[in-house]
Order: C-alpha cells, then sequence, then structure tokens
C-alpha cells in the first residue's frame, strides 16, 4: 500500500468528528509516510489546521471550499466535462478501472471522487497507480492552482495535498506558491504550532451529514446548529 496516498485521500475527506479523532495518529503518520521534504510540513500544517478551534467551523470551510460551484470541485470529471453526456461513460469506464481490480465502492461515492480516487491508487498496483495518476495530473495541476488562487489559509492547506498527488506522479504543480504566500505559511505554520501544543481537540457534532446525502445543505445545517448552541448558552 502507498501511506501517502492513503494519507492523503483521508486528508480530502469531509472533516467530521470520526476524522478529527484520528487526527493525533495522522499527524504522527505524515513524517514517518515519505513525503517529499518540501511537502512533509505542509501536510503537516494541514492536520494541525483540522485539528484547532471549533469543528463546526472547519465543517463549513470544506463545504465552502469544495461543495459550492465547479471550480474546485473534487469530482475529477467536473473539471473535464462538467455536466455534458461524456461523463457518464468516464463514469461507468472508470468503475469498471476499480470493479476489475477487486476494489469495492461505498455506493453513496461517485467513482471520479478525488478522495475515493486517491484511496485505490493508495492500494492498486504501482503501474496502476502511476498510469491513473498521469492521465489526472492535468486535473489535479489544475484544481491546485484554483485553490491558490482562492488566497485563503484553508485553500493553501488544501492545495498541499494536491501538490503531493502530483508528486506521487514525479511532478510538480505548473503554479507554485508566491513568495508572500510562503513567508504568510511560514508564519501561520509557527502560530499552528503553539496553538497546537496550547488547544485541545474541540470534536464536531456526532453525526456526519454526508451519511444521510445531505451535504449540499450542510452550510444551512451548520448555520442552525450554531443559533441552537447560542440559545443554549444564553439559557
Amino acid at each position: 500500500m502507498n501511506r501517502r496516498l492513503a494519507l492523503l485521500s483521508v486528508l480530502l475527506r469531509y472533516p467530521d468528528a470520526a476524522l478529527r479523532a484520528d487526527l493525533p495518529e495522522i499527524g504522527r503518520a505524515v513524517p514517518a509516510a515519505g513525503f517529499r521534504a518540501d511537502l512533509a510540513p505542509r501536510i503537516a500544517r494541514l492536520v494541525r489546521r483540522l485539528g484547532l478551534g471549533d469543528g463546526l467551523d472547519r465543517e463549513e470551510a470544506y463545504v465552502r471550499l469544495f461543495d459550492r460551484g465547479r471550480g474546485t470541485s473534487l469530482h475529477l470529471f467536473e473539471h473535464v466535462h462538467g455536466d455534458t453526456r461524456n461523463r457518464g461513460p468516464a463514469m461507468i469506464e472508470l468503475a469498471q478501472v476499480y470493479q476489475h481490480a477487486g476494489f469495492a465502492m461505498d455506493a453513496r461515492e461517485l467513482p471520479d471522487f478525488l478522495p475515493l480516487f486517491l484511496e485505490f491508487c493508495a492500494h492498486a498496483p504501482p503501474a496502476v497507480t502511476a498510469n491513473l495518476l498521469g492521465q489526472c495530473a492535468p486535473i489535479l495541476d489544475g484544481l491546485h492552482a484554483k485553490l491558490l488562487g482562492r488566497g485563503s489559509a484553508d485553500a493553501r492547506a488544501y492545495a498541499a495535498v494536491l501538490a503531493a498527488a502530483l508528486a506521487e506522479a514525479g511532478l510538480r504543480p505548473a503554479q507554485q506558491p508566491t513568495a508572500e504566500q510562503e513567508r504568510s505559511d511560514a508564519e501561520e505554520f509557527a502560530e499552528l504550532d503553539a496553538a497546537w501544543e496550547a488547544e485541545p481537540v474541540v470534536f464536531g457534532p456526532e453525526s456526519d451529514p454526508d451519511k444521510q446525502g445531505a451535504r449540499a445543505k450542510v452550510g444551512a445545517m451548520i448555520d442552525r446548529l450554531r443559533a441552537l448552541r447560542a440559545s443554549h448558552a444564553i439559557r
């Protein structure tokens, strides 16, 4: 198994309470996984970021970044076919690749969902993984560039995952962080280190909205949860 791809797959998933509970173990695994030297600290920063503060904030940031609009969608074929009729055959072909390799898919996830794709690549024979990553490299590079273009700390943190996925294909992103972004990243890295040591993990809600097939409405759900929590605090 390719441990680096397995870790990247997990880190791109919805940051629910279960994922956040696994962050200490993930954090210990990152330094030993063999990420490229310039990428390891950036992956570690994302792990720290996901573990800080209110779980609802982390969930809302994820939804805002990946689920609102196609520009940074984690569904690979959104960036190639959109809603055209070509997307269906591409989905079927990718699903058949999974099935022929004996990889069982979760019925709730589409074959082109990037965390699922990376999970398959983590377990597939190296030649299959290299071929798939090579074919998807332009999409991964474009998504990396769009995340950097968002300019937020969350987007830059997740962009490191795309850069690490490209590294598994022996490639580097065409668009690199600017000098200004690198400086702000270094400052944020120091702040996250201090906060990681001082602040305990605060978990989100017990249930994952994704399990109910309702992540499209999770933003509104988060707002309702915050309002409910605020009303209890006032009482």
